[in-house]
């Protein structure tokens, strides 16, 4: 044990013991230079030389790709995700490819005369079956609103042909009913005018005016339209219907029923066909536009 120590001694103070390194000339032996080292000295500066090039490769491995090289299944992993990324990407650049041929081919079909008969075209075919159809596209709200205006006018027609179609001898003379005026205090400022399809009356009046129904009926269409804004269609009896349009408001639903009299919507300028703020009146009898002013007494 004590032998043991000693030789730990011994070879520390030997680690310790300084040296000097002399550099001559091999020609002239002239002394170049001098150094003084010791076996610690030389072990601590192995060890820091070994120190800084395992940093330098750490680094040049982690940051540069040669990681991809060196560190196993590394490589497979970052090809793999980019493999997947890249297959997505082309599925999806084929299934847009495949939708367009077909819809070109479709729409050469279609120039050319070159479509088959119903009956030929064997099982009925669904809208999900064509992604390129366009009834899979998405309808912008300008679209639906004109669908919905066009759906209103139909209604309108149908239930005026039918009035007119159910109409009979027995029905009462416009100018033996009494009407409300649908504004107080209102001002004409465009009068009827069929010959340019201004089918009824432009009514001015202050701001917030009550509009007011000119008979008793049934409210059969509330909504909003791309060019009348807020309008309201109220039935009357003997094939009647009136129309209320550019509200800023409306005060009734479909299907509720009106007094004579009683508020229905707000004045307004909604609507693209209104430049100001005003009511659009139109009186319909039997399926066909009337002058208003011809039966209801107006404010001048």
């Amino acid at each position: 044990m004590e032998n043991e120590k000693k030789r730990g001694r011994k070879f520390i103070e030997k680690s310790r013991e300084n040296y000097r390194l002399i550099v001559m000339n091999n020609e002239t032996f002239e002394e170049v230079g001098s150094y003084q080292l010791s076996p610690l000295n030389i072990y601590i500066g192995i060890c820091g030389i070994i120190a800084v090039v395992a940093v330098l490769v750490w680094g040049i491995i982690v940051i540069t790709p040669l990681k991809q090289y060196i560190i196993p299944g590394y490589g497979d992993v970052q090809e793999y995700k980019e493999a997947l990324r890249l297959t997505a990407e082309l599925n999806e650049i084929k299934a847009t490819l495949n939708a367009q041929t077909k819809y070109t081919d479709n729409f050469r079909k279609i120039l050319v005369g070159d479509i088959a008969p119903v009956e030929e075209q064997g099982e009925e075919i669904t809208p999900e079956d064509m992604p390129d159809s366009l009834l899979n596209v998405e309808r912008i709200r300008e679209d639906e609103l004109l669908r919905k205006e066009l759906e209103l006018n139909e209604q309108l027609q149908n239930r005026t042909s039918n009035a007119a179609a159910a109409s009979s001898a027995n029905d009462i003379a416009l100018e033996q009913l009494y009407f409300i005026p649908p504004i107080s205090g209102g001002t004409i400022s465009e009068p009827y005018k069929p010959d340019i399809k201004h089918h009824g009356l432009d009514i001015m009046a202050p701001k917030n005016t009550p509009v007011k129904a000119i008979m008793d009926g049934y409210v059969f269409t509330s909504d909003w339209t791309l060019e009348t804004g807020n309008t309201i269609g109220i039935q009357h009896g003997n094939n009647l219907i009136s129309f209320y349009k550019h509200n800023s408001a409306l005060l009734k639903k479909v299907g509720s029923p009106v007094k004579a009299g009683e508020a229905i919507a707000i004045i307004g300028n909604t609507g693209t066909l209104s430049s100001g703020p005003h009511l659009h009146f139109e009186l319909w009898h039997n399926g066909k536009a009337v002058n208003p002013e011809n039966f209801i007494i107006f404010d001048k």
